[in-house]
């Protein structure tokens, strides 16, 4: 992971596969990252993160398989 604040989601147990979330000093983006995939970080303005969650609970994204 990157330097910074990350924060361990509080829907993530004690196993693998944590997502830890870490907003930047500015408050003008988001990284995301997943336990299992440290060195893949996911960037987006709060207001971006916010509309995926949105979508994602919704159910609008489809499922695969």
């Amino acid at each position: 992971m990157e330097k910074g604040v990350w924060q361990k989601s509080s829907f993530s147990g004690e196993g693998a596969n944590c997502l830890f979330v870490a907003a930047d000093e500015r408050g003008g983006g988001v990284s995301l990252v997943e336990s299992e995939a440290p060195d893949t970080v996911l960037r987006a303005t709060p207001q971006g993160l916010r509309r995926l969650i949105c979508q994602v609970k919704a159910g609008r994204l489809g499922g695969r398989g």
